[in-house]
């Protein structure tokens, strides 16, 4: 493999790895600043990236470290898209429910059942309908 093939665009791969819907966002991406290459800020969507980098992506309070395994040649299914990349990403934070904490649900709050709107129609309508 010639050293000219064995390198891809960094927004090319982003898509084919379905990491952005499209190729222009993929650029976006790229430009704004939330992509890092083995550490270092990318600016330019034609950055090339080859096999062993490791690319840091942050999306909306997400951050996702993928290293490059296979570069691609085209966008193909999901299951095939995984195969280009080993995602080392942290897990994502368990967010504390509140029954988690212990705390109890107060009885009739927020919108009424259907049990309580059946009570309640009983009171309105009283004794005489």
């Amino acid at each position: 493999m010639s050293e000219e093939s064995a390198k891809l665009r960094i927004d090319k791969w982003l898509w084919f790895a379905r990491v952005a819907k499209t190729r222009s966002l993929a650029a976006k991406l790229v430009t704004a600043g939330n992509v890092r290459v083995n550490k270092e800020k990318v600016s330019a969507a034609s950055r090339q990236i080859k096999p062993g980098d490791v690319l840091t992506i942050a999306r909306a309070g997400h951050i996702r470290i993928l290293e490059v395994v296979a570069l691609g040649t085209r966008r193909g299914p999901a299951p095939e898209a995984q195969l280009l990349y080993t995602d080392h990403s942290p897990a994502p934070e368990k967010k504390q429910d509140e029954t988690d904490t212990g705390i109890a649900h107060e009885a009739h709050t927020g919108r009424p059942t259907k049990r309580d709107r059946r009570q309640l129609m009983r009171l309105k309508q009283g004794p005489f309908e």
